[in-house]
């Protein structure tokens, strides 16, 4: 991959009405990432501080990311804000990016709760979960000093959150990379005014509170990955390890960090892509077919399946049948092949098949 990462940003609108932003980048098995505080999907990709967890978990995977109502390029303003409605956000972003096959999931922080009630209520679509500085319990839930630094944290944040000077937001900020740079501090201050008001943050973080889906971790099926820094501000690794006892088989590995959010220069940023990358599958990322060209390397396996049968000359409702999936999701796939070889019809997709040595 280049140094400029290419993302396609989409909106779908919520059952409730509300506007939300989805973006996918790279090819291969679907790993979709639920929201957690705070995101921009545009802002993100110049980041100091993201930018290289979007580069690495879209490296061999279709990464699929959104912003969370209330805040980045979803709307803020919206007709809830709980913990209910984000789960099923996250079902509505995956209905609309993944409507087929299994696909992994990736939660960190409040995300990784998320990740425990979907794969809760719909085993048949996981694969596999990676969590990461999660949680099963709310802050509110967890003991009296927790609900104390927290409920102070959000009177700060009513007060301060929307001012000019930093210091404020700052007091909240810095518990997520303790040990960055005064740049990336600076960006992370940035980012959270950039991405939901002083009116929202208080809800955001209040909306946090009371999750607990303890109950739950013992009907996870899939293999699972809890990663958790030892010294983490923001999520004590107690709550991982609450996490990897509840979930059965799950694997836990410890990081040697003080950041919530990992930074590339710190040797337990390595461990942790080591330790995805063996829980995935290991190995180098998927080389192109010789000879073929890299027009191609966008495509996920089921779009060069469709393709391929694309270039047969196979009509939508024969590729459906042959795939035993809808005409409507052949089409969805279709349009996404010509999004992203830039052709407009049938006939130029299979003419670019052909003359750049597509093998299917």
């Amino acid at each position: 991959m280049d140094d400029k990462i290419r993302q396609r940003i989409r909106y779908l609108q919520a059952s409730d009405g509300a506007k939300l932003a989805w973006a996918e980048i790279g090819a291969g098995p679907v790993l979709v990432k639920a929201s957690n505080w705070l995101s921009h999907l545009e802002y993100e990709l110049e980041s100091p501080v993201w930018r290289h967890w979007i580069r690495f978990l879209s490296e061999r995977e279709r990464l699929v990311r959104f912003d969370q109502r209330g805040s980045g390029m979803s709307d803020w303003q919206t007709p809830e804000l709980s913990f209910a409605r984000w789960v099923q956000d996250l079902e509505e972003v995956i209905a609309a990016a993944a409507p087929d096959g299994k696909l992994s999931l990736f939660g960190i922080s409040q995300g990784a709760s998320e990740c425990v009630a979907y794969a809760a209520r719909h085993p048949e679509r996981v694969a596999s979960i990676i969590l990461h500085g999660g949680y099963a319990r709310g802050w509110a839930r967890r003991d009296a000093a927790s609900e104390r630094e927290y409920q102070a944290i959000v009177d700060i944040l009513r007060v301060g959150w929307g001012r000019d000077t930093t210091a404020i937001r700052e007091v909240f900020t810095s518990r997520f990379i303790p040990a960055g740079s005064r740049a990336q501090i600076d960006w992370f201050n940035e980012l959270c005014r950039r991405t939901t008001s002083a009116e929202i943050a208080p809800q955001l973080l209040l909306g946090r509170a009371h999750v607990d889906v303890t109950d739950l971790l013992d009907r996870i099926q899939c293999p699972t990955l809890v990663l958790h820094a030892r010294h983490d501000a923001v999520t004590p690794i107690a709550e991982g390890r609450v996490l990897a006892a509840g979930i059965r088989g799950a694997e836990f590995v410890e990081l040697d960090s003080r950041n919530h959010i990992l930074q590339e220069d710190e040797p337990a940023w390595d461990r942790f892509c080591g330790a995805v990358r063996e829980f995935l599958g290991g190995g180098a990322a998927p080389a192109e077919p010789p000879g073929e060209d890299r027009a191609f390397a966008a495509l996920t396996a089921r779009e060069r399946g469709i393709l391929a049968l694309l270039t047969e000359g196979l009509s939508n409702a024969e590729i459906a049948e042959r795939l035993t999936i809808s005409d409507k999701t052949v089409r969805n796939h279709i349009s996404s092949i010509f999004d992203k070889l830039g052709v407009w019809t049938r006939t130029q997709a299979m003419v670019l098949a052909r003359d750049r040595g597509f093998r299917g």
